[in-house]
């Protein structure tokens, strides 16, 4: 100490001193408290050193805070700051690793010191950083502090990967699961929990979207468990309402296939702070199957998974499909442009006189955030027409094989459970047998022992009988199933199909997941003709060439002619009055309307009303108002008034007016205020309001 005393001067003695008080985790900070203790103790080192007590500030707002980065520590940053101002002559730290474990802010630190002529102090000795050798000392400490660091993590890493790979890792598992007494995952011994997600998994085979799930759930009002955990209800149960996020994360878990996993995600730190990334399942640290009873197999899981790729909207080669859906589009998810190789989006329209959604497949170009001009616009139904004829064509050769594919499929799956039940009872049975050799060992004479030993042997008997009952009804069940009924069934799919197709009460979801057993994809290309190439599952392709569908909607020439000379006077829905009381008859199959009259001129380019009197010179409402340096409520009141000549250019009484020329009436002494009330009113004068 006397050594050191050299180093301080008068100038850091009237600065204050720094004392920091670090501790990386709340737990260290109850259980180490010898630690915390000589790091407080070091004020009497400052003390020895000529400070006094009033002048030494302690700052531990950082216990519980890791030293690995300085930006979570707000009592550094607080130091770093008192430091960089020039309020501190001394900082006090048991040793480098209390106050960094990071080179870059040790060596700021170590900067900002040195500029402002502040001394460091630890356990082992007085430095200056302005001077060499004190510098290049506590840079040494600095990296050794942080290669410590890393070698304590790298450590522990290792511990616990090695424990991942042999499936020991204790980690926070998903609803339905528990660790038991002997740290085993098992199912949750509560059964509605086990019925809700029996449930969930049993709709998604069945309706193969997390949306339908979420949506069955909400129609038969049941609640998904959700287990707690913090706070005073740690480890309890809470029912509440399904969410999408939650199916998601259940349908996406591995751990409900039985499978242990570990290391599905990276997180790496850059600018904008820590970034998780999902991995694929080939770049898995750990992945062990069969690790522990799940509710579906893996096999099943490896299906879900490739059915959600599907159901996800973005483009792509593996996420080309969606779901089916309630429309009516046949080829929904399926259509492919053959243009720019897009998925095709569905659009409908109500077609006139039917009252029924018609589909349209349309591609926007190859980019949302760029648009481009429409690649292609196809008839939606024409194209399900020819699709329907075709599959019920080609129904019948692969009725066949795919009703053999399928029973043959279903035996193997009975088989697989078959197998996976007698393992059931085959552990039971080494259980029983088990508890039965222990309590043959037992000494008779210690009861208390023996009476423990042969309630566990009768305890496992019983769990082997009834595995054994439970064996013997489920396989009874799956054989009468497909034995008998599904046989039944399929026969009847395979030879009714052409009925339940044509079926008007099929609805059209089934119906397109009918299709999508047969198809893969269709490309649609429309040019002299309408291509469709096919693609069936196992590569089949079958191409079909349609003439282009002849349009019914086309208006007659007279009528596009009359409807040009009228919007020369009236607005569209006037020329639509017109029309509908001479007896004049759209090519859409109904009465003329507004909406509609503006369709045909746009179709056939006719000139709108707006540009007709924008043409003879005609003046906006704003326009008009500077014309006569007036406000646009009085406008209206002289154009109700009569005072000045206006034109109505479209359905929502909007006008446009006359130039009054170089002398612009005067205000007329007999139109007051009070007549505002004229304002929406017809106008008076030379005002079309549409002819009958």
């Amino acid at each position: 100490m006397q050594g050191d005393m050299h180093k301080v001067t008068a100038g850091h003695l009237k600065r204050m001193a720094y004392l920091y008080v670090r501790q990386s985790t709340p737990r260290q900070v109850l259980e180490n408290t010898e630690s915390t203790k000589r790091q407080y103790a070091l004020r009497q080192r400052a003390i020895a050193l000529g400070w006094h007590s009033d002048h030494i500030l302690v700052i531990d707002n950082d216990l519980g805070q890791s030293g690995s980065s300085a930006t979570d520590r707000e009592g550094f940053q607080r130091l770093v700051g008192e430091v960089g101002m020039g309020h501190a002559g001394l900082v006090i730290g048991l040793e480098v690793s209390r106050l960094a474990r990071n080179c870059s802010d040790w060596h700021r630190l170590l900067e900002i010191c040195a500029f402002s002529d502040t001394l460091i102090l630890d356990e082992d000795g007085l430095y200056d950083p302005a001077h060499f050798n004190d510098r290049l000392l506590l840079g040494l400490k600095g990296t050794m502090s942080e290669a410590e660091l890393h070698v304590m993590q790298a450590r522990m890493r290792g511990g616990l990967l090695s424990k991942a790979r042999r499936g020991e890792l204790h980690v926070p598992l998903p609803i339905g699961f528990l660790y038991d007494a002997q740290g085993q995952v098992a199912l949750d011994p509560d059964q509605q929990v086990q019925q809700s997600i029996h449930f969930l998994f049993q709709s998604f085979r069945r309706l193969g979207s997390a949306c339908a799930i979420v949506k069955a759930f909400r129609v038969a009002k049941l609640l998904f468990p959700r287990r707690l955990r913090d706070g005073p209800r740690d480890g309890g149960l809470l029912w509440e309402k399904l969410g999408l996020t939650q199916a998601l994360f259940v349908l996406h878990n591995p751990r409900y296939a039985g499978a242990f996993v570990y290391g599905r995600t990276r997180t790496r730190r850059t600018l904008d702070g820590f970034h998780q990334n999902q991995l694929p399942q080939e770049e898995w640290h750990t992945l062990l199957t069969g690790a522990h009873p799940g509710y579906i197999a893996w096999e099943e899981y490896q299906e879900n998974q490739r059915r959600l790729r599907e159901n996800a909207h973005a483009l792509g080669p593996e996420r080309r499909k969606s779901p089916p859906r309630e429309g009516p589009a046949l080829l929904q998810g399926l259509a492919i442009c053959g243009v720019c190789g897009g998925r095709m989006k569905v659009t409908y329209h109500v077609r006139a006189g039917h009252g029924r959604s018609v589909p349209d497949y349309v591609c926007e170009g190859r980019s949302v955030d760029e648009p481009q001009p429409v690649c292609q616009w196809i008839p939606g139904a024409y194209v399900d027409q020819a699709m329907s004829e075709l599959l019920l064509e080609i129904m019948t050769p692969v009725a066949i094989e795919i009703t053999l594919a399928v029973q043959q499929e279903l035996q193997v799956r009975s088989e697989e459970v078959d197998r996976l039940r007698q393992e059931q009872v085959e552990r039971a049975r080494y259980e029983a047998e088990l508890a039965h050799r222990r309590y043959l060992r037992v000494d008779p004479d210690h009861r208390l022992v023996a009476d423990s030993l042969e309630a566990d042997w009768n305890q496992k008997l019983c769990a082997l009988k009834e595995a054994q009952q439970q064996y013997e009804r489920q396989t009874q069940k799956d054989r009468l199933a497909i034995d008998e009924e599904l046989r039944q069934r399929l026969h009847m799919l395979a030879t009714d199909f052409p009925r339940l197709w044509r079926d008007p009460k099929t609805p059209d979801r089934e119906r397109k997941r009918l299709a999508r057993l047969l198809l893969e994809d269709v490309t649609l290309i429309k040019r002299e003709q309408l291509l469709l190439h096919i693609r069936f599952p196992g590569g089949a392709t079958r191409t079909l060439e349609l003439p282009l569908p002849v349009k019914a909607n086309v208006t007659q020439p007279s009528v596009v002619a009359e409807i040009d000379r009228l919007l020369d006077q009236y607005s569209c829905q006037a020329v639509a009055n017109n029309l509908n009381s001479r007896g004049f008859v759209p090519g859409y199959g109904q009465r003329f309307h507004g909406p509609m009259i503006a369709r045909i001129a746009k179709d056939y380019r006719l000139k709108t009303r707006w540009q007709r009197l924008r043409g003879k010179g005609m003046l906006t409402l704003d326009e008009m108002a500077e014309r006569l340096h007036m406000c646009t409520e009085q406008v209206k009141i002289w154009r109700a008034a009569g005072l000045l000549r206006a034109h109505l250019w479209n359905d929502k009484n909007e006008y446009l007016y006359e130039d009054p020329g170089p002398h612009p009436p005067q205000k007329n002494k007999g139109v007051k205020l009070s007549e505002r009330r004229l304002v929406d009113r017809e106008p008076l004068i030379t005002c079309e309001v549409g002819a009958v």
